[in-house]
């Protein structure tokens, strides 16, 4: 990549040979799949937070280096903007008191970082979108000095050939042309990952799109954007409209769009592989030297490089992941719907909500995507999105064939969903006292209708009807927000009032 980039991008040659490479990945991936070489079931997850630097003013901090430098450790890395960090944490076996053990370690992770982030006067805040970010800090100066990140960003401005325009009506309107990718940055999330066998990736997958509606509505976190209210888990359409290489005329031919929910239920995992070659020009036509059928010929296994980095390129919700480890391949969903926050109570609540409900989903006799349309799961993330903890979903009712009711985000959650979740949970193997602990944060959330988006916006009314200017009250509710993150009390247990 070093090298393309000395050299000022890609020529015609680049891209012609790189869809070339791309189909024999395709077709070592088929192989990979026919011959069963996969990796045996081994129940791992794992989780990546994106984070937010802002000063004790509440302000974004662009010193990610810095920070980083006195971090000091392979666990946490650069993200697009130089306000964000992101912490890795090692794959776990989904059993046992292993949510306790994942919390411990996010709070050791995240509070030695908050210490070396304060000896350069910035904290750590885990937050879907930094409140007090405004559109001077969104700009391509203030990208991660990472090649990688430069490259995309002149990638898709050239593919869109224009500035890339948001348009985001909610509560208020935002609309806003900006000449790099540098939004994006403002969206930093949860990623949740679980590795699957082949024969199980098209059910985990389907399970894990139809509760993508949920996961929202139960841990929206990101109602603000450049001093505007909006969507109350804001993330989607912004991060939608900041990668978008299409210009106005190719939206209203249909074409779609890098950052896509999708449009079908799958069958297998080379499915969306195979989608993604099909629909998507590559950004980053970078080629190896690996010839993936030649190793498959000679009873390796293919690293199938410029499939991985094509994928990357494309962001799904839920995203395929192939991967070899010690020289055996295996397959993962990655969903990538969480915003980041509020506190590791809540992240780690969130997660074990995920993969108990996927778990259960995927076994059922009936699954849901059998009695529920693509449509209809599309539209369910849509208006989970807009309005969080209050959104009203479609879900098939239970014990009547093909009918599909409206329902109260919080209704399905407590009635139907944390049973199920609950039930997903033991059969992993998980301890009881950790699946009620941390699915118990998700049910306070529904008693008190409270999640981070919630508690963001009624905060900041608060400010604004005690006299502070709209600036003002959103930097106060962002340095409320951190003091109560740190307090480890999970949001749903919030006061909504600032001190004094």
């Amino acid at each position: 990549m070093g090298e393309k980039v000395e050299a000022g991008g890609f020529d015609l040659s680049d891209r012609q040979r790189y869809r070339g490479k791309l189909r024999q990945c395709l077709e070592g991936l088929e192989r990979l799949l026919s011959e069963k070489r996969f990796d045996r079931p081994r129940n791992l997850m794992g989780l990546e937070i994106e984070l937010n630097l802002a000063g004790a003013d509440g302000m974004p901090r662009m010193m990610n280096a810095e920070v980083l430098e006195r971090i000091s450790s392979g666990d946490f890395q650069t993200e697009l903007g130089q306000f964000n960090l992101e912490v890795n944490i090692v794959p776990h076996r989904l059993s046992g008191r292993v949510l306790d053990r994942l919390a411990e370690e996010l709070r050791t992770g995240l509070a030695y970082a908050d210490r070396k982030a304060r000896e350069v006067s910035a904290e750590i805040v885990m937050i879907g979108i930094l409140p007090t970010l405004g559109t001077q800090d969104l700009v391509s100066a203030n990208l991660s000095e990472v090649d990688r990140y430069m490259l995309l960003n002149d990638q898709i401005l050239a593919a869109r050939g224009e500035e890339i325009d948001l348009d985001i009506e909610g509560v208020e309107h935002l609309t806003y042309s900006s000449r790099s990718i540098a939004p994006e940055a403002a969206c930093t999330s949860v990623q949740l990952h679980l590795q699957v066998t082949p024969g199980r990736f098209a059910d985990v997958w389907n399970a894990a799109q139809a509760v993508t509606a949920v996961q929202i509505a139960m841990g929206a976190n990101s109602p603000f954007l450049f001093g505007r209210e909006l969507w109350r888990e804001s993330r989607p359409p912004l991060f939608q409209q900041a990668t978008d290489t299409r210009p106005p005329e190719l939206r209203a031919q249909g074409v779609r769009p890098r950052t896509w929910f999708g449009e079908r239920w799958i069958d297998s995992a080379y499915d969306l592989f195979e989608e993604n070659l099909r629909y998507f020009p590559a950004l980053l036509p970078i080629c190896g030297e690996e010839d993936p059928l030649r190793v498959l010929d000679e009873g390796g296994v293919p690293a199938l490089r410029e499939l991985v980095l094509h994928n990357g390129t494309v962001y799904r919700w839920n995203r395929p992941v192939y991967a070899v480890v010690d020289g055996v391949p295996h397959l993962r969903v990655e969903n990538r719907v969480l915003p980041a926050g509020p506190t590791v109570t809540d992240v780690v609540a969130n997660a074990a909500f995920y993969y108990g409900l996927v778990r259960a989903l995927a076994e059922e006799p009936r699954p849901v995507w059998s009695r529920l349309s693509f449509a209809e799961a599309s539209d369910n993330f849509d208006a989970a999105c807009r309005h969080g903890i209050e959104a009203v979903l479609r879900w098939p009712r239970p014990g009547r064939s093909g009918t599909v009711a409206e329902v109260p985000a919080v209704r399905l959650v407590c009635e139907e969903l944390l049973p199920l979740a609950a039930a997903g949970l033991d059969a992993w193997g998980v301890e009881p006292a950790d699946r009620d602990h941390y699915l118990g944060v998700i049910e306070g959330r529904c008693r008190r209708r409270m999640n981070g988006a919630s508690w963001q916006a009624a905060t900041f009314h608060r400010a604004l009807g005690g006299g502070l200017d709209r600036d003002a009250a959103l930097a106060a509710t962002t340095r409320r927000y951190a003091q109560l993150m740190r307090s480890g009390e999970p949001v749903h247990l919030w006061p909504v009032a600032l001190p004094g």
